[in-house]
């Protein structure tokens, strides 16, 4: 005769008020792990959110032996290594005693630009560039106003209320006669409330190709062929930020009303940067929360502030957070004259 099958034991009644440990705080507690929170400080939060502390104690627990985590954990080695590689590499950038300053230079000769900032990868700023560009005696924003102020554009608006309006730039367009936002950034002190920036491509417009026969001689570096295809305009008032991020190419940016205070840190500290979503990190260099994101207090940020006729040169991955100073006019381009399109294989992480 064949023994009856066991019956497994019971699972315990839930208690009233409690919250399911569902798929999704399962998944909080590899990621936790995964950061090498304590095993105490993680059921402490989850009693905290509602649960049951004889159920979260033992999940938790289990979650070092789990195969699939075991895996992560030897994938994380790996990566553990690369954020390795790039501090050290890092630290040795560092050891040069001019490394914190952004270097303002001109008449620089085009092998000592492509070895020293486009292939060395630093800032620079350049104060020669804009010598003989019309748009330098010519452009303000009364000149906007009547050559183009009959023309509709389109502008960032209601940023202030969203913390995070630069990776939501398509939900803040709006579009305007271009006459009625120079009288609105005229009018409204500083704000970084309204914007117009290089999302809103205004030089794609025909009516606005005049704005290009205003650019004189660009660095040697360019090719000029490529300008009206490869070119941004931006024109806000004093206050606006543009957040901390990278872009995908190296560009220059021209400032030609107005002052803007650029701050740079290295890519190679992407990992101190918290660089969850596309682009984009959280830090606000102005306002670093440093008891959410810890490791930023590691980077190493340098700062220089753009006057009128200096154009900065953006090296390929560099993090920046930009603020202007004044009501600003800038003009930036990307048609450098060596390879520059890039793959990125960035995160689309947004529940951290």
């Amino acid at each position: 005769m064949s023994t009856p099958p066991v019956a497994s034991p019971a699972p315990r009644p839930r208690e009233a008020g409690f919250r399911a440990l569902d798929a999704g705080w399962r998944q909080w507690i590899a990621e936790n792990r995964l950061r090498r929170c304590t095993p105490e400080s993680m059921l402490a939060t989850m009693v905290q959110a509602g649960l049951d502390p004889a159920e979260c104690e033992p999940a938790i627990r289990a979650m070092d032996s789990d195969p699939v985590f075991l895996a992560a954990r030897q994938f994380q080695q790996l990566q553990d290594k690369l954020a390795s590689v790039m501090a050290n590499q890092q630290r040795l950038l560092e050891l040069d005693p001019l490394y914190g300053h952004v270097e303002k230079r001109s008449q620089v000769s085009p092998g000592e630009f492509l070895d020293k900032y486009i292939v060395g990868s630093r800032p620079v700023v350049l104060t020669d560039v804009a010598r003989d560009w019309p748009a330098m005696g010519r452009w303000s924003p009364q000149d906007l106003r009547e050559r183009f102020g009959h023309l509709d554009v389109q502008v960032q608006a209601e940023r202030s209320a969203d913390p995070n309006y630069e990776r939501n730039k398509l939900d803040h367009q709006r579009h305007t006669r271009l006459a009625d936002f120079v009288d609105r950034v005229l009018a409204g002190g500083a704000t970084n409330d309204y914007y117009l920036t290089a999302n809103n491509e205004l030089l794609s417009q025909p009516g606005f190709a005049p704005l290009l026969d205003d650019i004189g001689s660009l660095p040697v570096f360019c090719d000029r062929s490529e300008l009206a295809r490869r070119a941004s305009f931006w024109f806000g008032p004093a206050g606006t930020v543009t957040p901390l991020h990278h872009d995908t190419l190296m560009l220059c940016h021209t400032q030609i009303v107005g002052r803007k205070r650029w701050r740079f840190i290295s890519p190679l500290q992407t990992p101190l940067l918290y660089n969850h979503f596309e682009v984009y990190s959280p830090v606000d260099l102005d306002r670093p929360d440093l008891a959410r994101y810890p490791l930023f207090a590691q980077a190493k940020v340098l700062e220089v502030v753009v006057e009128p006729g200096e154009t900065v040169f953006l090296p390929l991955g560099w993090w920046h957070q930009v603020t202007s100073l004044d009501v600003s006019l800038s003009f930036s381009y990307s048609n450098i004259a060596v390879p520059n399109e890039y793959r990125f294989d960035n995160p689309r992480i947004t529940n951290w």
